[in-house]
């Protein structure tokens, strides 16, 4: 997509959005569908924020999700409202945990139909109860997520109208009362199975199992309530397809979408507002009876002139490789294909993952990174160039958690350095073989690999802190100032539609769904 894409022309719309995001998108393709006049002012010169792909290794046809890269949170309702060309593909293993146990390699594969997985779980553990604890769990999430995950694309519901859609005061006091490790410690003996469960609450938040503000429970919450049965899918063509279809849909019902426009003010009545942005060109004008923020509370707040939130914190490293095989692994009972095809779980045991914890909130990296790995390509080959496919190559994509953003504020190329050096030193005392004899090389010769800060984040993204999330994730239902959808802000006609509102985290497009619909409903009456 060219710099400059769009031009604004008119002056007045129904409304502006500021950041073209996917939730700018979403919301600019539902009310451009409805038959409003639409604005979308993006300050880099593509569109997708976050939701993109990318080719980043030089001569290398490798098209990767290098920020956000898997799907659980967005509603097929969106897709079918929209009319969006964009699938999703599951994936037959959920995931793979190496460890040593008495000198031996070994670890847990959860996937592959009930009998293996039944099997695994005995082989590791030595008995049946770890995992009729895990299928007691985890149905008790499958059911919490049936009951509340349509609620996502409604009017907020309160506290007490949510819990009574949940009708399960055991799964409410878990999960939305007791810090989540106490439910881990009550169900779970095994150290391993215990770190596996706790993963989900610490994607991209920065808290111990028992931290008493439950920011790890709300994080857990949403990663188990996705599509209504928490299964986090592969989106077909990498993420850049999700967000290519949502602006083919949005352009194709009108919606201007003008990329290297960066919004800088806006000035605000409460029932007609102005927007200035500005372009290499210069400076202009676009008025709008509403206006959808697809940007951080932070950015919110900067650009009305309020009070900003408290500091945001992202606390995650991104790895994005290609591999000219994948690495055998020590556990040979083990497929490396089946292994990577899910989630690799790497030093997340229960301890390992308290022992990270304690040591980055000290200043320290910790000794042993945790961190997860997927392989898009096995599920998705379409992303790798037909040569790749035929010589094998393959995608990995490192996620790694309790790394927050003050640990690189010294130094953010040195610690980087060092820490994707701890990582990757994990993950090789599981391989059979180092992960770098297996690195592809790009058209220079240099290895296909890239790590991402938090702070390479909020360069690159205007992340807050480079918080994935914008901020701490929010409960679903309504709380002091939330409005009725979880979009208002003190602005009658300015709307928060990124990450940052409430219910928004992940890729869903819920927020710019949200949005729209408060919009719509204030145009109608």
């Amino acid at each position: 997509m060219p710099a400059h894409e769009g031009d604004p022309g008119r002056r007045a719309y129904d409304a502006v959005i500021v950041g073209g995001g996917h939730n700018g998108l979403v919301a600019a393709a539902y009310l451009a569908r409805a038959g409003r006049s639409v604005l979308v002012l993006e300050r880099l010169d593509h569109t997708g924020g976050a939701a993109v792909s990318t080719r980043p290794f030089a001569g290398v046809d490798a098209r990767l999700s290098r920020y956000s890269y898997l799907v659980s949170l967005l509603p097929p309702k969106i897709v079918r409202d929209l009319g969006l060309d964009f699938r999703v593909q599951g994936r037959t293993i959920s995931s793979y945990t190496p460890v040593e146990r008495d000198g031996r390699a070994t670890g847990l594969l959860v996937g592959g139909g009930e009998a293996r997985t039944r099997e695994a779980f005995a082989r590791l553990t030595g008995g049946e109860r770890e995992y009729a604890a895990w299928r007691r769990f985890y149905g008790m999430t499958g059911r919490l997520a049936e009951r509340v995950f349509p609620t996502l694309t409604a009017p907020l519901p309160t506290r007490e109208e949510l819990r009574r859609r949940v009708d399960d005061e055991d799964a409410w006091r878990m999960l939305f009362e007791e810090p989540v490790g106490v439910a881990v410690e009550e169900h779970f003996t095994d150290d391993l199975v215990r770190g596996v469960v706790l993963t989900d609450a610490l994607i991209g938040t920065f808290a111990d199992a028992h931290d008493p503000s439950l920011k790890q429970n709300r994080c857990l919450l949403y990663h188990v309530i996705g599509g209504g049965t928490g299964a986090w899918d592969v989106p077909v063509g990498g993420m850049g397809a999700l967000t290519d279809a949502l602006a083919d849909a949005a352009r194709s019902a009108g919606a201007v979408l003008a990329t290297g426009h960066e919004a800088v003010r806006i000035d605000t009545d409460g029932r007609r507002a102005e927007v200035t942005y500005r372009t290499a060109d210069g400076e202009g004008v676009a008025a709008a009876r509403h206006v959808l923020v697809n940007a951080s509370p932070q950015r919110l707040a900067a650009l009305t002139g309020d009070t900003p939130p408290p500091p945001a914190e992202g606390a995650q490293l991104k790895v994005n490789m290609l591999l000219e095989r994948l690495p055998r692994l020590r556990d040979t009972s083990v497929d490396p294909r089946e292994a990577f095809a899910g989630t690799f779980h790497i030093a997340e045991g229960y301890a390992q993952l308290a022992a990270a914890h304690a040591q980055a909130a000290a200043g320290d990296l910790p000794a042993a990174p945790p961190s997860e790995i997927y392989c898009h390509s096995l599920t998705d080959p379409t992303i790798l160039g037909p040569d790749l496919v035929e010589r094998g190559c393959q995608t990995l994509t490192l996620f790694g958690l309790h790394a927050p953003a003050r640990l690189f504020e010294r130094d953010n190329d040195a610690v980087r350095a060092d820490l994707l050096e701890a990582t990757l030193a994990q993950l090789d005392a599981h391989l059979a073989e180092p992960l770098a004899d297996c690195l592809a090389t790009d058209a220079d010769g240099r290895p296909c690999i890239e790590a991402k800060t938090p702070l390479d984040l909020e360069r690159d993204l205007g992340l807050p802190g480079g918080n994935i999330f914008h901020r701490d994730l929010a409960w679903p239902y309504a709380q002091d100032g939330a409005g009725r959808w979880g979009v208002e802000t003190p602005h009658a006609n300015v709307l928060l539609c990124g990450a940052g509102a409430v219910r928004g985290g992940g890729v869903s497009g819920v927020p710019g769904h949200n949005a729209a619909m408060a919009v719509l409903e204030d145009l109608t009456g």
